[in-house]
């Protein structure tokens, strides 16, 4: 029996991004550990990432993009954050809220 998951099956090009996606569990539990271990900054990555793990590679690239300095409005950013909380993403939402804010006051906004 072989391994999906293997260095070959990589460079062949048999894995798919889907295969290598990380589930929102194990990264909620991995922001467990780390907030057990009194990483607090690291545990809200962590679950910040079980938020992105379910929304589409687009959508997340698009996120990115937009967090890029000079590359939004405050309506843009403030447009991108409703999305993400009604999308079930508070805590990246939250996250847009504060890089809005910095970016106005350090104008980085477009």
């Amino acid at each position: 029996m072989t391994e999906k998951f293997t260095v070959a099956a990589a460079v062949d090009g048999k894995l798919t991004l889907s295969d290598l996606r990380m589930d929102p569990a194990t990264l909620a539990y991995q922001a467990v550990v780390a907030e057990q271990d009194g990483n607090p900054q690291l545990a809200e990555n962590f679950l910040r990432a079980a938020e992105l793990a379910v929304i589409d590679d687009e959508a997340v690239m698009k996120l990115y993009e937009a967090l890029r300095p000079h590359r939004s409005t405050a309506a843009e950013l403030e447009e991108l954050r409703v999305s993400l909380e009604t999308g079930g993403a508070s805590r990246c939402a939250e996250l847009v809220r504060q890089a809005a804010e910095v970016y106005a006051r350090r104008g980085l906004l477009r």
